[in-house]
């Protein structure tokens, strides 16, 4: 019995061990959020992810309602807080905007996903 018990540790061990290797980076909080109604003034799109991300592999981009990109520059990860990636953006006029994102965790592991707000 004592030998069961030791084995049924030892395997719940491992399988939480193997979730956290096989971690996937998804957002906790985007700015603006999805569905917003944000101002002209909006000049960046930010995400945090409950996940490091690895910055050679990530990248946010948000488009029109045409598809033309209307970021300024590439998106970077933040040096201070490799959970957080933000993109500057060109200045916007009203219309509905659609961001896409591709988060590579610090593992290797890619999710993507989009999201859209307006501005009017």
């Amino acid at each position: 019995m004592k030998f069961a018990a030791i084995r049924l540790a030892a395997a719940a061990l491992a399988l939480g061990a193997a979730q956290l290797a096989w971690a996937h980076a998804y957002p906790t909080h985007q700015e603006p959020a999805a569905g917003a109604n944000v101002t002209s003034a909006q000049n960046a799109v930010t995400i945090d992810f409950d996940d490091a991300l690895e910055p050679a592999f990530s990248s946010i981009d948000v488009v029109d309602k045409a598809g033309k990109s209307v970021i300024r520059e590439k998106a970077a990860v933040d040096a201070n807080n490799k959970k957080r990636m933000s993109v500057p953006l060109d200045t916007l006029s009203a219309g509905q905007y659609k961001v896409t994102w591709i988060a590579v965790a610090a593992d290797g592991h890619r999710t993507t996903g989009h999201y859209s707000f307006t501005v009017h």
